[in-house]
Formats: structure tokens, sequence, C-alpha cells
């Protein structure tokens, strides 16, 4: 429909100069009819006259204004802005009414009669275009009695209309100016507007039940001069919202009416524009009141602590997670952080979250987290006090708003670290003998155990003592419950000058590499050889006997001494000997016993 207006009157030009050309030759022609049915329409017509200060020209086209009310003669260029004005005025009501070629012939005689009368006619300015009213007032009569329309089509915003500007948290007047293009009465108008709290539908805060205005009339009007003249305007104060989008919004109004004693089952509908200027990062809208920014907001983590720093199973802890909202202009509102622990168990009857909060809600709530502004999420948990010793998954689940978008959602992951205490024990230690001279050797036998829940990684023993060479034993790696066992052989190089105590070092690796290392003693003696004293004495003893068989034959006597107490010196070893083996079968079944019953237990 505006496509044909527009089409008509850029065609208009073309006509009118053409009109100018044929106008004087067409005076003659049409003289003898025309000018009897002129003073007839010219003094039947009635009309209401605007006020001289609400008459401007078509500003459609964008032509200069035009004086109308003026005591000065018109000239051609009166005459033919008035031919422009009724011609425009005609089409418009061709476009408005849907109106067939009959109708529209009627209209044309009407136009064409006005036209050769004015162009004949000595005549003021104001007489002139009280003149063209009268002849749009009859064009619009000849319109409206044939065909039958909607009051909606002329109910609509008057042109002193301008689109105000307003910001977030301000209190603001909008004047709604309604005309009615409609020669009949409207009765009972009610104006209310359409509000709605969804930020991108509407601008202002709801806080009244309702804003309904009531006006008990508009007169009919036969021109847009006595439309404007007799509009009603009606004023709403709002506040607008603090969450406002920077953009345009549609303002909606229903304005229901009685014309000619009916009702009308239906409301028109008119619609103006708001200018908003939102804080930052509220967002923008366009017109339509549909998000411009072509980008959907991010809330990424870019870190986590916790504290303590290092967190072992059993343990409770204070977990914060850093949050940002990577938007440029953009905030994000009604932030919904749920944090959920990666499943444990053996079988999925038997299964576990990783992690507890203490206080029973996984979940955090924030209002809103400003355009490239970082937070942080703090919330205590407690780890399971039967973890393994490795990273958990914590799933941080968020749902946010921004904007006219709403219900956005994220998801981001956070690895914690779960220590496990390293634990072992050993048996206790089997010495034998506990007593070596120097140069001797003591076998060192005994066991290790992981009594933790995390592997012992490169497990050795380290004997260390100034009374004998340094010794050590590679055990390897233990898993969780598995066992060790070490068997050493230690050299006595000096004589115990101290207790006896020898320092058993035991060392191992957790799964970063760092060394854990326990010292426990074990006592052995180390003495000097005694051996060698006897030998020197037997040695003595026999150059005593070689001499006394020199001197009187005691050499046999000497010679079985020595004998004897080599004798009695095995007897004493082997005696010992029994004894330490006696002693060690003793502690081995005594160990034996340990081990049935924890294994009964």
């Amino acid at each position: 429909m505006k496509k044909r207006v527009c089409n008509e009157r850029g065609s208009f030009m073309i006509r009118r100069v053409i009109n100018r050309l044929l106008l004087g030759m067409a005076l003659c022609a049409t003289a003898v009819l025309a000018v009897p049915s002129v003073p007839q329409i010219f003094g039947g017509m009635s009309y209401v006259e605007a006020a001289p200060d609400s008459i401007s020209s078509n500003t459609i086209d964008n032509t200069p204004t035009i004086v109308r009310t003026s005591d000065r003669v018109i000239n051609d260029d009166d005459r033919a802005d008035a031919d422009e004005d009724m011609l425009y005025y005609m089409q418009s009501l061709e476009v408005r009414y849907h109106l067939d070629a009959k109708v529209m012939e009627s209209l044309h005689k009407v136009f064409d009669s006005a036209v050769y009368y004015i162009a004949n006619t000595e005549m003021t300015v104001s007489e002139l275009w009280a003149y063209v009213a009268s002849t749009k007032g009859a064009m619009e009569s000849a319109a409206v009695a044939t065909v039958t329309v909607t009051t909606s089509e002329f109910l609509q915003v008057a042109d002193n209309w301008q689109t105000p500007t307003v910001s977030a948290g301000q209190q603001v007047a909008i004047v709604l100016p309604i005309m009615n293009f409609g020669t009949e009465e409207l009765n009972d108008l009610i104006v209310e507007p359409q509000t709605s709290t969804v930020v991108s539908e509407w601008p202002f805060e709801p806080d009244m039940t309702n804003y309904l205005q009531t006006e008990p009339y508009i007169p009919g009007n036969k021109t847009k001069e006595a439309a404007m003249e007799n509009r009603r305007e009606f004023t709403f104060i709002f506040t607008v919202r603090s969450d406002v989008m920077t953009g345009y919004y549609p303002l909606k109004f229903n304005v229901s009416y009685t014309k000619a004693g009916i009702r009308s089952e239906n409301p028109a509908e008119l619609t103006v524009y708001v200018q908003t200027i939102g804080k930052p990062g509220s967002g923008f809208i366009g017109g339509s009141g549909q998000e411009t920014t072509g980008s959907k907001p991010r809330i990424v983590v870019t870190g986590f602590e916790t504290n303590p720093a290092e967190v072992f199973a059993g343990d409770t802890f204070t977990l914060t997670i850093h949050v940002k909202n990577t938007a440029k202009d953009l905030a994000v509102t009604n932030v919904l952080f749920d944090m959920q622990a990666a499943a444990e168990g053996e079988d999925k009857t038997n299964t576990y979250s990783a992690f507890l909060p203490t206080s029973g809600a996984s979940s955090v709530y924030m209002d809103s987290i400003a355009a490239n502004t970082a937070a942080d999420i703090i919330i205590e948990m407690t780890a399971k006090a039967d973890l393994a010793q490795k990273p958990y998954v914590l799933d941080v689940n968020m749902k946010y708003d921004a904007g006219v978008m709403f219900d956005l959602t994220d998801k981001a992951s956070v690895s914690i670290p779960i220590s496990q205490e390293s634990r072992f024990d050993t048996s206790i230690p089997e010495v034998v003998p506990t007593d070596i001279t120097v140069g001797g050797q003591s076998n060192v036998m005994f066991s290790i155990y992981n009594t933790g829940k995390t592997t012992l990684y490169n497990v050795q023993v380290k004997f260390v003592a100034d009374s004998i060479d340094e010794a050590s034993a590679f055990v390897g790696n233990l898993q969780s419950g598995a066992t060790g066992n070490v068997d050493v052989m230690l050299t006595g190089i000096a004589a115990t000058m101290d207790d006896g105590t020898i320092n058993m070092q035991i060392s191992y690796e957790d799964d970063a590499g760092n060394v854990t290392t326990t010292e426990k003693p074990i006592t052995l003696f180390v003495s000097e050889e005694f051996y060698d004293d006897m030998m020197m004495d037997g040695d003595m003893m026999m150059d005593g006997d070689m001499m006394m068989d020199e001197e009187g034959g005691q050499k046999i006597t000497g010679l079985i001494i020595a004998i004897i107490a080599v004798v009695v010196a095995a007897a004493v070893a082997g005696v010992i000997v029994f004894l330490q083996i006696r002693k060690k079968k003793k502690a081995a079944q005594l160990l034996a016993e340990d081990l049935a019953d924890l294994d009964d237990n």
C-alpha cells in the first residue's frame, strides 16, 4: 500500500508540470460546465478550520513551508501548491479506503472542478486554503459514504510526537498525542500501555498495577489540520529500569472507544518509540527489542586454589574458584554455579561423590558479574577418607542470563589433587650374630609393610655407623598392602665405642618424587679380633716350650696346653652359633604366628 502511494506521489511532479502547461488550454473548454458547480461546492461544504499556527506544509515530500493565512492575493505558485495538496489528499483516500474505479471517478470530478475554480478565481491566500480544506472534506465524504472502515485506521499519533531519550533510573513523563482522522466522534476512550516485566520488552519499572487513562470524547474531523487541532494528549509517568538496555524500545498503547453507541470489540493499537541509554554492560537492543550485539557472553574458570594447599583424603578444605565474564560490554545476571564432583566406587551400585559440601548444598548464587570482570566462588568441601591418591575432577555447571538472552549455560572443570598419608611398618630386625669382631660379618633381616593407601616408590634401606662398613638394600616399589624383604650382611670395620646402635635409614618417594626418610635403630657390637692375641700367646708358649725342651724336655707340655686352648675356643664359638640359630628360628615362628593372627582378624 505504502509503495503504491510513493509511486503515485513520484509521478505527481511530472503530472504537475504537464497540468500547468495544459491548464490554459483546458480553461476555455471547461468554463461553461465548471463555473456553475463551483459556488455550490464552495458554499455547501462544512469544515473545521485549524488554528493558523497549526497549519504547515506537507512534510512527507520535504517541500518548503507554505503560508496559509494571509490577505495577499494568490499567484500561480499558490495555485500549484493547492492543486498538489488536494491531489495528494485524494490519492491518500484511495489508498486508505481501497477505493474502486467508480468512487475514484467521483473524486476526480470534485478535484477537477476545484482546480478549475482556483485557476480562474481571484482570492486571498486565506480564502484559497479555506477552499482547499472544504474540497478535501467533500472528497472524504464521498469516500466514506461508499466504504466501511475500522476506527483504528483513524486513530493515529499526532505529528508533534518526538521520540524522547531517557537514562537508566530516570523518572520521565511520556506524553502520547492521539488524533482522530475520522469524521465521526469517538466517546469514552480508554488508553492503556502494554507493560511487561521483561527488560527486553518494556524499559520501565512495573511499579503500578495499571496506567489506565480515560477521555470523554474526541470530535470527528474532516482535515488533518482539524484533527491536529482537536488532538488529545495523555501523560504517563514512568521510572526507567536500572538494567535497561541501550537502544530503541517500542511503546505500545491500547485505545478502546465507543462509536455511534457501539463499544469497540478490539482496541486500536498505537506504537511509539523511546530511546534508552543503559548502564555500561547492560547490552543493546534494536527498535524491535531484539539483541543486536550478536555475541554470547561467556563465563570461564581462570583458576582455583584450596586451603590448605595440600588436601589429604578425609580433610575438610575451602575451595576458591576464580571465574570471569569475558563479554566486553554485557553483564551477566542471575548466575548460578553448581559444583558436582566425579562419582567414585568399584561398581554401579556402590558409587559416591569424591567431595561433599559441608553445608549440604553444592550451589553458589551471584546477582551479577559485570562485563570483563572477575569473581570468586567459595565453598567448603570434605574429601572422602578412602580416596586414592590422585587428582579428582570437579565440574562447575553455570546458568545465567545476559541482556535479552536467558538460561544460558556453560560448563568448566577443575582437577583437585588428593593426597594420602604414606605409612609403613617393619618387622623386628634379626641381627645374627649380635657381636662380631673387626672384619667379621653379621646378617640383618626384616620386612617392610606398606600400611598406607598410596604406593611407596624406590624403597631402599641404608645402614650407617662408625663401627661397620656402610651397606644398603634396594627394595623397589611397594603397592598399598604389599611387603618388601631386606636381607643384608654387615661387616665390622672398627671396635664399637658406644652402645652398639646401628642406624637403619628407610627412604621412599611419593608420586611427585619427594623423598621421605625414616630412621630405625638396631644393635650390633664390634670388638677387636682376639684370635691374634691367642695365636701370639701360643707362639710365645711354643717358644717357651722349645726353650724348655732344650733346657729340660718341657716341649710336650706347652704343646698340649695350646691344643687345649684351641679346642676350648672352638667349643665356645660353636655354642654361640647354636644359640643364635635357635633364637632366629624362634623369632621366625613368632612372626608367622603374628601374621596368621592378622589374617584371621
